[in-house]
């Protein structure tokens, strides 16, 4: 048995986290797997995150270079999240021999084609358990536990703060921007929140479960992406009265036409898992041709338990190191084997808000349009005191099943008819027992 040494690059929420994991259980470690692992560099701006970790001065650096040249290093842990400096890092350390670990799923969800095929031809990994849902093991599962699947569906609660925002919304009454508000007061939300409220880290994590789900490439710039900044407490109080929660997820399925990724919020049924999954917790359910229903949940951000998932990683790659063995380089990287299905294809139920003129006729012209775009109303309801003017009124219309190139169609020419004041949603009711479409029967 040799030491293991790790570099770590970043000692913010998640780095700290994973030197305190390592050095407090360091013994743990070697008495349970034989493995010794140890910190033999760390970078940060500040010595005194380093200190605060338990990191001795003469292993800190400010410098991430002095890190990955430093020839003690096995596997270097890059935790400082955007595209540069991470890149470099990745293609130095690369270069150096080192194994990579990290957590940033904006980069890999665009780059990780190129930077896996650089891991590869240098001979060493690059490993992303954290990049997706935190402390829940969702990666290494489909890269391994479902290899005897062929994944069909991905559809998961991807991001804590959206997720914490819909359940207090839910649960309270309360409007979208009084509980940001408190959100970013307490810390749940970022002070300026966009990649989480308008999908963007959820289409990155999205694109990466799906190329591993379904061994093809997929990019973040692939996925639809639609946030949850006009979702109203009204529409929310519908849905519950409906049948339906509303939740943002990312969805990824295999079918006839190609792969469908897609962010945006849903209406799912209130019996549904996924529709259980309150606060900032996150939820992935796969569904395999030879599992079926599967579903794995936990808490998708913060110190530990995304350090969790990262000294998973580093475990991985220390095993076979420390008996002297090389890992195996990484994998070839996924191509695109697989179409990707257009959004102006998929063909859902949708619930449609609108303001409209309080006057004989508005509500036949409002039908006509839809009409006109082969969109057949399965429900229309008025909502009471739904509308700011006291000469309107708001009406939820649910359709039946309808191509979303159409659902567009309609609203925008909705928007421009004189009897309609505002369109103020268009929310996506998934068809979530179509999910388990070509599961094998037992």
């Amino acid at each position: 048995m040799r030491t293991v040494n790790v570099g770590i690059i970043g000692l913010g929420t998640v780095g700290g986290g994973v030197a305190r994991l390592i050095l407090s259980h360091h013994d743990d470690y070697v008495a349970n797997y034989g493995i010794d692992l140890g910190i033999a560099r760390a970078c940060a701006l500040d010595a005194q995150a380093a200190r605060a970790c338990g990191i001795p001065d003469d292993a800190f650096t400010t410098d991430w270079h002095d890190v990955v040249s430093d020839p003690s290093v096995d596997v270097v842990v890059e935790l400082i999240g955007g595209e540069h400096p991470a890149t470099e890092i990745y293609e130095a350390a690369f270069a150096a021999g080192k194994h990579v670990v990290t957590a940033n799923k904006a980069l890999l969800g665009r780059h990780v084609e190129a930077l896996a095929a650089k891991a590869r031809e240098n001979g060493v990994q690059l490993k992303c358990e954290a990049s997706c849902g935190g402390g829940i093991p969702i990666v290494s599962t489909l890269e391994r536990d479902l290899v005897g699947n062929k994944v069909l569906t991905i559809a998961g609660i991807l991001n804590g703060t959206t997720n914490y925002i819909l359940s207090r919304m839910e649960s309270e009454g309360a409007d979208y921007a009084d509980v940001l508000a408190d959100a970013q007061a307490k810390g749940y939300a970022e002070a300026d929140p966009s990649a989480d409220v308008d999908g963007f880290d959820a289409a990155s994590k999205t694109a990466i479960l799906a190329s591993i789900g379904f061994g093809t490439r997929v990019t973040t710039d692939d996925v639809y992406q639609q946030g949850i900044r006009t979702i109203a407490a009204e529409d929310i109080a519908v849905a519950h009265d409906l049948g339906y929660t509303i939740k943002l997820l990312g969805i990824a399925r295999r079918t006839a036409d190609g792969v469908d990724v897609r962010v945006h919020p849903t209406m799912i049924p209130l019996d549904h898992q996924l529709a259980k999954v309150s606060g900032a917790m996150n939820a992935v359910y796969v569904v395999g041709d030879a599992v079926g229903e599967t579903m794995f949940y936990g808490a998708g951000a913060g110190s530990f338990p995304t350090a969790s998932a990262v000294v998973g990683d580093i475990m991985t790659l220390a095993d076979p190191i420390s008996k002297g063995a090389t890992p195996l380089p990484e994998a070839e990287p996924f191509s695109h084997t697989l179409p990707l299905r257009p959004m102006d294809e998929l063909e859902t139920k949708y619930y449609v808000r609108l303001t409209v003129a309080d006057r004989v006729g508005a509500l036949a012209e409002t039908v006509n349009v839809f009409a006109k775009h082969e969109i057949s109303i399965s429900l229309i309801n008025q909502l009471e005191d739904g509308a700011a003017d006291s000469d309107a009124c708001s009406v939820i219309f649910l359709t039946h099943k309808a191509l979303e190139k159409n659902m567009q169609a309609a609203a925008a020419e909705l928007a421009e008819a004189s009897c309609v004041r505002n369109v103020a949603n268009v929310l996506r009711i998934e068809d979530t027992a179509a999910w388990s479409d070509g599961v094998m029967a037992n």
